[in-house]
């Protein structure tokens, strides 16, 4: 596993974004796991975070395209600090972008909040986690409102490697959905692999118990 991968893995742990016992998903599934980016709350913590996803989307997309989209709430500093890294780091100057909860009437009006999207822009869109494409479902159609607009793919922190409303897993069915390519800084099999039974700051985070939680939730949920 890349260097970087066991890194981020550990900065989760350390910001308290991954979590494991007993939680239920947007989608209503009971998990033993849970990613929560609303946990990285420092200026530190978001600079790193952004630096992480300004990875991901360079070795997948290239910085070749003009805006990126997070989802309200939690998409919106993403997008913020990623855009920040992407200029950083590769001399991209991307255009940040998301969703309001409810339109606004005055002043800068309208659903979006930061840059416009225009007709012709490529737009990659910028999520926490995708579980069964729930969140994906209700961002597409916002974007897709604002012209003729290139959705060039998806870009998540963490993979949950589970089903989505089919066999396939919630990643796959969206590329094939939306004939957009997909990507994840890491797996839950990588987090698995990097924290199964080692030591991290003294502690174990995923013991045999846990281990085994994970397994019986994959038995039932798990991508084909």
């Amino acid at each position: 596993m890349e260097q970087y991968k066991q890194e981020f893995i550990e900065f989760m742990v350390d910001c308290q974004v991954l979590k494991f016992g007993d939680f239920v998903t947007k989608s209503g599934r009971q998990t033993p796991f849970f990613v929560n980016t609303g946990f990285y709350r420092t200026g530190t913590q978001l600079q790193k975070l952004g630096q992480y996803y300004a990875k991901a989307i360079e070795a997948k997309f290239g910085t070749d395209f003009d805006v990126l989209f997070g989802p309200a709430y939690k998409g919106i500093p993403l997008t913020v600090a990623t855009t920040i890294a992407l200029s950083e780091m590769f001399g991209a100057d991307i255009r940040y972008c998301s969703n309001r909860k409810e339109v606004k009437d005055h002043g800068d009006k309208g659903i979006l909040l930061g840059s416009p999207i225009q007709d012709g822009d490529r737009v990659v869109i910028i999520e926490d986690v995708t579980t069964a494409g729930t969140s994906i479902a209700e961002t597409m159609p916002i974007i897709k409102a604002q012209g003729n607009v290139a959705v060039q793919g998806l870009v998540v922190s963490v993979d949950r490697m589970e089903r989505g409303k089919g066999e396939k897993s919630a990643l796959a069915e969206i590329r094939e959905q939306y004939q957009m390519e997909t990507v994840a800084i890491v797996t839950m099999a990588e987090v698995v692999e990097h924290l199964y039974n080692r030591p991290y700051h003294g502690k174990v985070i995923i013991d045999d118990q846990i281990k085994a939680a994970i397994d019986k939730y994959y038995e039932q949920y798990g991508a084909k």
